[in-house]
């Protein structure tokens, strides 16, 4: 291997941050060789017979301790890259992809398309990550996004981490064959676990102890075969040096614990997100019952027996559960049990604690948060600061009290689709996060609830690993369009660049952006202001460029997907309009409005699904399809396909969490969400007509027997390929809808949009407005 005789380096600002020898031990223990070959391995996957020009070594020396490098140069054979581990040369691999060769690899597809001849690197270029860990994966997302994924959708992923210089990955699948070993063992029946597992759209929040049972039983052959996918996994994940992220065990026990342990002190949590008793209310052991360290260390020993072990586990005892005590020595007695449960299985276990629940700050006061976590020895427990971008919860809690944290972008909820970001937040949170006083981040992460939507921020959020100071977004946003589409293309950048500055930059304020008006429920008291948080010009205009980009970049598959997407918000936002029309209509009691008013709705849903139709990453037919793959019986598809379609709408066997997780995906547009706004129109009207008064919960029982309940139980067979050219339909519905963006009505939105995020801006100082990063 040639030694390199100079460099370009690429060093972080200095931080403030502290040092925790604690975590050292978190690293590979995979050898050099393997590392190596697995990144090969990725490479040809990714470029195919290209791959031979690249020359790659794992050499731990070239950089310093607890943090990835990489060297690339170029040799005779190509280019060579040298990384500290296979994450790091991978992550070597796509800076050259994206940054030489104009490439890029999203969830919606890849340009991979290499110059014929690979562009030289004149000089070396050496970087360094800022921090030791890149974490990814909310504990939602399991069930959100990856539910029914087979292997080689996860091989995909797992590359795709590797390539962002992912290192620190949650990997839950297969965990209920393991707790099913050890509660077997205990004497709990299979029928007591069929009580307790949640279904398979639903087994987040059955791990987390918000439910149990929903969506089951939970088949043996489900348990069996996520088993063995979770092996592929992990071998996968481990080859190539990242550090997987395995569960734990957090308390919560089935009911029967009662009958089996009849002396166990136990505890009943409160129902969760208004599901009953059946489904939620979980018993939690006491953490001074011998049970709980029992039954945290067998499971410890059971899940490390079969998988092996990186000694780093996540669990949550209190995940939007409120605990029956506010006295800190019990909530410090809980992460204790906690912990000791770990450790007595794995001595050198490190916990990796989502700190989504302090967020509610009217329980978790700063003592309550002090006494769990530091119950944990300093640096043996890891807090992910969940959603940094709008809620920077370590600068309220001083840097978790010397704990370690993740600075993180959640940015999605339920796996909606809408166009969304805050890229001020995240391009200057993480060094902000750095520089805090006795800072002890040491990390970056993304905690999506759900992933394939807004590619563009996970792309900028990630390079915060490397990026040695806050970007200027509009230099930054033209190279992405050139590696997204492998062209320049000054229509599409000028797109790029207005919906950086308007859809993609939202105040810190706007958080409830996961709820917009065509997938939820409908009622007449919706406020729409909460839709736009930005200049409605911007996107229209950005669409304007999208389509003048079409005719030289229409053989790029991540520009239809754009432009596909681009369209799709841009006829969210108009169907506001329509909206509005209708409401002030039944206030006024115009019927002949109200129904024109309802048609343009349901109208727009219609050619809004025709859209989505004609591309694949928009159809609601793989989603099912994925899910049916799993059954080895009539029956297991029933129940997959149940599990998949109430998850999306209803979300509970009544609507408990209705429209949370909802999809534009075609299908669902034509088949749920435009009979729902027929069925509303129609209401209203009869209401007028009998001198009646709006009743949300009257409405709300009609709707859900009549449309919602109907589609959850329906067994059509959606397409799982897109009819249509996603291009000329996106100009036929731009030539009908792009005239009605000029009505007075979108500017004055605007302004009491604006008004409203002046009353509730975030203070300045969380995140340096004053930093200018728009040019």
């Amino acid at each position: 291997m040639k030694q390199l005789i100079s460099c370009i380096f690429l060093i972080a600002v200095v931080s403030a941050v502290i040092e925790f020898p604690e975590l050292s031990h978190l690293k590979s223990k995979t050898s050099p060789k393997v590392q190596a070959q697995a990144v090969k391995d990725l490479i040809q996957r990714l470029i195919n017979n290209r791959s031979s020009e690249f020359e790659v070594y794992i050499d731990e020396s070239i950089g310093p301790k607890n943090r990835n490098t990489f060297q690339l140069s170029s040799t005779e054979n190509g280019i060579q890259i040298v990384g500290t581990s296979g994450v790091a040369a991978s992550l070597g691999f796509y800076y050259y992809l994206k940054y030489y060769c104009n490439g890029q690899r999203t969830w919606a597809g890849q340009q991979t398309e290499l110059p014929p001849v690979l562009p030289v690197i004149t000089t070396p270029v050496k970087v360094t990550t800022n921090d030791q860990f890149s974490y990814y994966q909310n504990v939602c997302t399991s069930s959100y996004t990856m539910a029914f994924w087979n292997w080689d959708r996860w091989e995909k992923e797992i590359d795709w981490m590797a390539l962002q210089g992912i290192n620190l990955p949650l990997a839950f699948v297969g965990q209920e064959a393991i707790f099913q070993r050890v509660f077997l063992s205990l004497g709990f029946t299979q029928a007591d676990l069929d009580l307790h597992f949640g279904g398979p759209a639903f087994l987040a929040w059955a791990r987390m102890g918000n439910i149990q049972g929903w969506g089951g039983p939970l088949p043996q052959m489900w348990i069996t075969n996520k088993l063995v996918l979770q092996h592929k996994i992990l071998a996968r994940m481990r080859s190539l040096g990242m550090i997987p992220v395995l569960p734990a065990f957090a308390g919560h026990v089935p009911k029967a614990i009662t009958r089996v342990f009849p002396n166990a002190k136990v505890t009943r949590l409160g129902d969760w997100a208004h599901f009953n008793a059946t489904y939620s209310g979980l018993y939690l052991l006491d953490f001074q019952d011998p049970l709980f360290l029992k039954i945290g260390q067998a499971f410890i020993e059971a899940q490390s027996n079969e998988y092996g072990t990186d000694h780093i586990y996540n669990t949550d005892t209190f995940n939007e559960m409120t605990p029956t005590s506010s006295d800190p020595s019990y909530i410090r007695a809980a992460g204790q049990t906690v912990f000791n449960g770990m450790l007595a299985a794995d001595p050198q276990a490190v916990w990796l604690m989502q700190g989504w629940l302090f967020g509610d700050e009217s329980y978790w006061k700063p003592e309550l948060v002090k006494a769990l976590v530091t119950s944990v020895p300093q640096g043996r427990m890891i807090i992910l600061d969940l959603a940094t971008e709008t809620n920077p919860i370590y600068q309220r809690l001083e840097s978790y009290y010397g704990q370690p944290f993740i600075w993180c972008m959640l940015h999605n909820f339920g796996g909606t689709m809408e166009l969304y970001g805050a890229v001020d937040q995240i391009n200057k949170g993480p060094f902000i996060g750095r520089q805090f006083p006795n800072s002890t981040m040491v990390g970056i992460g993304i905690t999506p609830e759900g992933i394939h939507q807004n590619e563009v921020m996970y792309e900028f959020m990630l390079e915060n690993s490397w990026q040695s100071q806050p970007r200027d977004v509009n230099d930054w946003i033209v190279k992405y369009a050139r590696q997204r589409y492998g062209a320049d293309s000054p229509s599409a950048i000028a797109a790029w660049k207005l919906l950086m500055k308007g859809i993609y930059n939202a105040p810190t304020s706007i958080r409830d952006f996961d709820h917009v008006l065509i997938t939820i429920r409908p009622t007449p008291t919706y406020d729409i202001k909460s839709d736009v948080w930005f200049d409605p010009e911007d996107l229209f205009s950005a669409w304007d460029n999208m389509l003048n980009a079409s005719f030289d970049l229409n053989g790029s598959e991540l520009f239809l997907y754009d432009i596909t997407d681009v369209t799709r918000n841009s006829l969210q936002i108009i169907a506001l309009q329509f909206y509005s029309a209708m409401v002030t209509a039944f206030q006024k009691k115009d019927i002949p409005t109200v129904k024109e008013a309802g048609q343009n709705i349901t109208n727009l849903l219609a050619d809004l699904d025709h859209l989505l139709s004609s591309n694949e990453r928009f159809l609601l037919g793989p989603w099912i399809a994925d899910a049916r793959s799993w059954a080895t019986d009539d029956n297991e598809s029933k129940l997959y396909e149940y599990n998949a379609r109430n998850q999306i709408t209803l979300w509970g066997p009544t609507g408990e969490i209705h429209d949370y997780a909802s999809k534009q995906w075609a299908g669902v547009v034509a088949d749920y969400y435009k009979p729902r706004w027929q069925f509303f129109t129609n209401w209203l009207v009869q209401l007028i007509q009998n001198g009646s008064q709006w009743d949300f919960y009257i409405f709300g029982e009609k709707i859900l027997s009549t449309v919602e309940i109907p589609w959850n139980i329906q067994r059509y067979q959606y397409p799982t390929t897109p009819t249509g050219n996603s291009i000329a339909i996106s100009k036929s519905y731009h030539d009908k809808y792009r005239p009605l963006t000029k009505d007075p009505f979108f500017r004055k939105l605007l302004g009491r949009q604006l008004k409203k995020q002046q009353l509730k801006q975030t203070p300045e100082s969380l995140y340096d407005r004053k930093m200018k990063i728009f040019q």
